[in-house]
């Protein structure tokens, strides 16, 4: 195959196969996209023809949109190919906005990739600018002059529209922009001059980031790319500490941080954690991180060095101070909120789960089993208050579901004198009971038999609650017991 051969991917359109993205070799020759592929080949014979893969096309994009991460966490994808960069405020971290954009441009040549830049003070703009022209940096406030020689097609109005524009002697942005806004927007249509004043600079369009804003931030940028664990774990230490600064300041901890790690061959890894808590202590943030290292099931891959790492804080929430009581179960509080971290660094915070109490009577609903993580703040006690000394009303564990055992009982709604379980008969000793428990009717599948419930304890020192479904009556049918748990 000679070097020279133009390459074109191609797609179907129309029941026919058309140029997509032919390559610069191709387009020399006035090859260009939309071009079927018979007009091709009939203008030139030597070709070689790929099929396009969108899929893989939004991967590299997804991918490439990523690794701009590393320049501004507000990065929004624009159209199949484009990508939209807020670098407001970051541009003096790299020596200036002709710095930010030569760089950028450098390393995505580096990769391989053939792309197109400008920087202008909205976004309209600096997208139409990187079509026409390459490397533009727009002075503050003369958008509305830049884009003047651009064609009416920088508008983005469909064809159409182009061509009416055209016919009525517009043919560039100049021929509009000193033009009054009413008779084009009742020709044209009112997005034609919204269109127009975006373009311009003058309407205001911020851009929808693809990723959430961290509210703090830290990073560290290396000239020299770092890829030995020690050196990766002592930056994440550093980061933990400014990131926690930020959070004091703010009056806040995190919930939610997230390491970033931009290889030098573009590759980013992103690594997260959660905590049960609010959280800003760097050596707990730290150890987190180490936690989930250690327990990847793909390691993290250094390649060649990672030339930048950042450490964001995701999700925040108002942090207050606890105060250690004299019996220190502030300091229990502390070590258990820590302990669960770790394990849900380790196994995944999914798989750390509690119990949320309901508000419902019904025993086996009482409860509700939750990811450890996504409780907040909901620390509702699932035990009723006691006086001290006082037994507890409920057991920790039940049975699910109930299981059902054969007792000799007062008549006609009084306590078990005796019942067999697991063939084994107890003899009840004491009692207390009952405590009658109705059905919730305005739920579904609500309208089953009243319950008495009663503790009792055998001859044994056993303690055990069982319920009786149902009353001991001559028109009824005999009612059934069963036990429901079983008191430590």
């Amino acid at each position: 195959m000679p070097a020279e051969a133009p390459l074109l991917i191609v797609e179907k359109a129309k029941g026919a196969l058309a140029l997509a993205a032919p390559d610069p070799a191709a387009l020399r020759q006035g090859l260009g996209p939309g071009l079927t592929l018979a007009e091709a080949r009939a203008r030139i014979a030597n070709l070689v023809v790929a099929e396009h893969d969108p899929t893989a096309d939004e991967a590299l994009m997804e991918r490439i949109a990523d690794w701009c991460d590393r320049y501004t966490p507000l990065v929004a994808r624009h159209g199949e190919r484009g990508l939209m960069l807020d670098i407001t405020g970051v541009a003096h971290l790299f020596q200036g906005e002709a710095a930010l954009l030569e760089d950028l441009l450098t390393r995505l040549a580096g990769f391989g990739l053939t792309a197109h830049g400008a920087i202008a003070g909205a976004p309209a703009t600096a997208r139409a600018l990187a079509r026409g022209r390459d490397r533009v940096i727009v002075p503050p406030g003369r958008e509305a002059e830049a884009v003047r020689p651009l064609p009416i097609t920088a508008l983005g109005l469909d064809a159409a529209r182009v061509q009416a524009l055209r016919r009525a002697g517009l043919k560039i942005v100049a021929d509009l922009i000193d033009r009054p806004r009413a008779p084009l927007a009742a020709r044209f249509g009112a997005d034609c001059v919204e269109r127009l004043e975006r373009l311009a600079g003058i309407a205001e369009h911020p851009i929808s980031p693809r990723r959430p804003v961290p509210a703090a931030l830290a990073e560290r940028i290396f000239f020299q790319p770092i890829a030995h664990q020690d050196d990766i774990a002592a930056t994440l230490a550093r980061l933990a500490a400014d990131v926690a600064s930020l959070l004091e300041a703010r009056g806040e901890g995190g919930r939610h941080f997230e390491a970033s790690f931009y290889r030098v061959d573009g590759a980013v890894r992103r690594i997260d954690v959660t905590t049960a808590r609010p959280n800003r202590a760097p050596k707990a943030i730290a150890r987190l991180f180490h936690e989930k290292l250690d327990a990847l099931s793909d390691p993290l891959d250094a390649g060649f060095g990672f030339d930048l790492i950042r450490l964001g804080a995701f999700r925040t929430e108002p942090f207050l101070a606890a105060q250690s009581s004299l019996e220190g179960h502030a300091l229990d509080d502390e070590a258990v909120a820590d302990l669960v971290d770790r394990l849900g660094a380790r196994f995944g915070p999914e798989r750390v789960q509690g119990f949320l109490r309901e508000d419902t009577h019904i025993p086996e609903r009482r409860t509700r089993r939750v990811p450890v993580f996504a409780m907040g703040g909901n620390t509702a006690p699932w035990q009723d208050e006691l006086a001290p000394g006082d037994p507890p009303l409920r057991p920790l564990s039940l049975f699910d579901p109930p299981e059902p055992v054969e007792a000799l009982g007062e008549v006609p709604d009084g306590p078990p004198l005796s019942f067999r379980w697991r063939r084994v008969l107890h003899q009840v000793a004491r009692a207390e009971g009952p405590e009658r428990i109705a059905p919730e009717w305005w739920r579904a599948g609500g309208d089953g038999p009243d319950r008495d419930y009663f503790r009792v304890e055998d001859r044994n020192g056993g303690r055990f609650w069982l319920y009786r479904e149902g009353f001991y009556a001559a028109d009824r049918p005999q009612p059934r017991w069963f036990l429901h748990g079983l008191f430590a």
